[in-house]
């Protein structure tokens, strides 16, 4: 006899036969008090499109490197002093495959992967999202905060800064 708690039972108009049935179907989709869950939803939080900091790290290898394997990747990340297991690295190249940063160039082991999307299309994104999350879109916060520390532009950056405003008009 299948042991249940006596409240299922009690709440329920199902045989213990019937309800072990009903237990073993497949799929087990959870059900919410508003009706069917959505898997998706019930999996935890939904997949960042933007890159964590040890994502950024790898891209930098494929940017510098180009069409790379995982393991080329790790080896340069190491010379760079920064110390990837391989399955971390290839981890993290399979997740930057799934949100589209990098494709695979071929079909047989070893794999090798080349960037989908460039430096600089990345960066202006990453520079974009900062401006609108942290200063509310405004540029000129962002200018007034990253010109007012204690560091003072070289003479190098001010003749860049002076072109690019240049550039502007």
């Amino acid at each position: 006899m299948l042991a249940l708690p006596i409240a299922l039972v009690l709440w329920s108009d199902l045989t213990p036969q019937s309800l072990l049935q009903r237990c073993t179907d497949l799929p087990y989709v959870p059900k919410t008090k508003f009706g069917q869950a959505n898997l998706e939803e019930t999996m935890g939080r939904p997949a960042n499109k933007e890159l964590t900091e040890r994502e950024l790290e790898v891209m930098h290898v494929f940017w510098t490197r180009g069409e790379i394997t995982a393991s080329d990747a790790r080896e340069d990340l190491a010379k760079r002093g920064v110390d990837r297991a391989y399955v971390t690295v290839a981890n993290l190249v399979r997740i930057l495959v799934d949100k589209g940063f990098l494709t695979p160039t071929n079909q047989q082991r070893p794999f090798r992967y080349c960037p989908v999307r460039t430096f600089d299309d990345v960066s202006q994104s990453l520079v974009g999202d900062l401006v609108n999350r942290v200063f509310h879109g405004s540029r000129k916060q962002l200018m007034v905060n990253l010109f007012s520390g204690e560091k003072k532009l070289s003479a190098q950056e001010r003749s860049l800064l002076q072109q690019v405003l240049k550039e502007q008009k």
